[in-house]
């Protein structure tokens, strides 16, 4: 049975890892997380963030996803929007989804992420089907 999501992988381009590494660290705030040295040696980068982990993997003919992203759940939206414009990143708002507050920014090689919270809601799991 599955578990749960162990991490998500987005791809970059080669020789793009420090501006990863400045967005992730810098302006999500999370942390970077040692690659094993055989995975290392294919340059790219992981982060972290709580039981939240981004794997960065090069594609040397890289184009970023227009629809495929990971959604985040995060606290404090409006705050967390807010550091994310102070460091630089575009905050785009999206009032579609109901019960949520959301909002979709890029990182630097233009993967796409949202961002969003749950109205009045401590919960980080799905709605109770039935």
């Amino acid at each position: 049975m599955l578990a749960a999501v162990d991490h998500v992988q987005l791809a970059a381009p080669p020789g793009s890892e420090d501006r990863l590494r400045a967005y992730y660290t810098g302006v999500l705030g999370m942390t970077e997380i040692p690659k094993p040295p055989v995975l290392a040696a294919r340059g790219g980068c992981w982060f972290a963030a709580g039981p939240v982990q981004l794997h960065l993997g090069v594609e040397e003919d890289f184009r970023p996803a227009r629809k495929a992203h990971p959604g985040l759940r995060v606290t404090a939206i409006e705050a967390y929007a807010k550091r994310l414009e102070e460091r630089g990143a575009e905050v785009v708002w999206d009032d579609n989804l109901p019960g949520h507050r959301r909002f979709y920014s890029e990182d630097p090689v233009g993967n796409r992420i949202e961002f969003l919270e749950r109205y009045g809601s401590e919960r980080h799991g799905p709605e109770p089907v039935g």
